[in-house]
């Protein structure tokens, strides 16, 4: 019955609004004094999980991806894109639609290809003769794919709690980001055609050889990173952790140097906001550590799987209702504290039923990555209303007109087709 309290006092907290590391601390202080556990043992234990070095990965990336938003490198990346496919029809939206993947490729963060690629398109989108609220709800979905196409942090964090291959958590998401993009683009073209929008913006009378030459040089030192991190990870040269210290050194001399966006000012300004960014990320790991440890030791994941195994024992039905736990603790909080307090206690039930833990690595993601999107706490939902300027009801119906025709097919894809999520770490690392 505590645990049970205990889960709905964290759920009421945090659909109050409570930050997500102060709602996990109360959940922890009532079940302290409720089930008799003792703090000095609490304590460190969640301190001894957080010294992994695995987790340096995360604000290395999240350094990464501030400093190539402040040198510019999105610009180079959607003026590229723009060139290959922006002429066609509903062509800009796809730009967008790219533009976010590239640039997920290259900061692993959700937030960062909002911010960046956002700011950047939305006028152009606009220009173009775009709905503002579709507008918006395009780059914010589209966004999510900085957390499936890898790097992601998110997945970094799934190897982390499940005791899992980063890499092959990072392959397991890229074929759902690639097919999460071509529903958007698909969505986005209907939708175009649909509302018989007529293009307002004016292309250059160069010729696209000129056009793509000029284009291909400038965002060359900025394509150079994935290809840098992913080469090295994927070719064993570096960890993880090593490839994100990489890009935040090749970063700072392209940001500086070549593209002169970066300067002493903002460069300090990242730094700081990088620095209290990890420190909310880490007060946030080291409570729901704690948390996740009384739910073990209580035998919550058990209890969940008995639970659900005598409602029904067929497969597709149990694999629906972790689906939809999984929408819900995306729903309610962020990404990072979905990852770390699902991964625990649904892992071991999906395992039961014979998912591989890789398979569910996708399954996680592309769920946690809609809750980001899905109200009531839809995080990034809210981030692109402020960067676009945009009230939250003038996206609600372009978000769910996405949700539908492209996230749950993607969703339902990635579930019931665990090919898609095996294939390349099998191809790749003779998994």
């Amino acid at each position: 019955m505590e645990i049970v309290i205990a889960l709905l006092l964290l759920v009421l907290l945090l659909m109050i609004g409570v930050a997500v590391p102060f709602a996990f601390f109360t959940t922890i202080i009532y079940l302290i004094f409720s089930l008799g556990y003792d703090s000095s043992f609490l304590v460190p234990y969640g301190f001894s999980q957080i010294g992994n070095v695995v987790l340096l990965a995360i604000p290395l990336f999240i350094m990464a991806g501030g400093l190539m938003d402040r040198g510019g490198i999105g610009d180079k990346i959607v003026d590229l894109a723009d060139v290959l496919v922006g002429k066609t029809k509903g062509g800009l939206g796809i730009v967008a639609i790219v533009s976010c993947g590239i640039f997920g490729a290259i900061s692993g963060s959700g937030s960062a290809a909002l911010t960046s690629i956002g700011s950047i398109i939305m006028p152009r989108l606009e220009k173009n003769g775009y709905p503002r609220g579709f507008t918006t709800s395009l780059i914010t979905s589209a966004s999510v794919l900085g957390l499936l196409i890898p790097p992601s942090g998110l997945m970094i964090l799934y190897a982390w709690a499940s005791n899992q291959s980063v890499l092959a958590s990072f392959l397991a998401t890229v074929i759902p980001g690639i097919i999460l993009a071509i529903f958007l683009s698909i969505v986005n073209i209907v939708y175009f055609r649909i509302a018989k929008i007529t293009p307002k913006g004016d292309y250059t009378d160069e010729k696209f050889t000129i056009r793509l030459r000029k284009s291909t040089i400038s965002a060359v030192p900025g394509l150079m990173l994935p290809v840098i991190i992913l080469g090295g990870i994927y070719g064993g040269f570096v960890t993880p952790t090593e490839a994100a210290g990489i890009a935040v050194v090749y970063t700072i001399p392209v940001g500086f140097w070549i593209y002169k966006r970066l300067n002493r000012k903002n460069f300090f300004e990242e730094l700081t906001k990088t620095a209290t960014t990890t420190g909310t990320i880490m007060i946030m790991l080291f409570s729901i550590m704690m948390l996740s440890r009384i739910f073990v030791m209580e035998g919550v994941p058990a209890r969940l799987t008995d639970l659900l195994l005598s409602i029904t024992e067929n497969k597709v039905l149990l694999l629906l209702i972790i689906n939809l736990i999984l929408l819900i603790i995306g729903m309610l909080m962020d990404d990072a504290s979905a990852v770390l307090l699902a991964t625990p206690v649904l892992l071991p039930i999906a395992m039961n039923i014979e998912v591989d833990p890789i398979h569910f690595a996708a399954i996680v993601g592309v769920n946690l990555g809609l809750g980001c999107i899905t109200p009531p706490t839809a995080p990034l939902l809210y981030l692109g209303s402020r960067i676009g300027k945009t009230p939250v009801k003038e996206m609600l119906g372009p978000t769910f007109l996405l949700i539908i025709f492209a996230w749950v097919p993607t969703l339902v894809i990635t579930t019931f087709f665990p090919e898609v999520a095996l294939y390349l770490p099998t191809l790749l690392l003779n998994r």
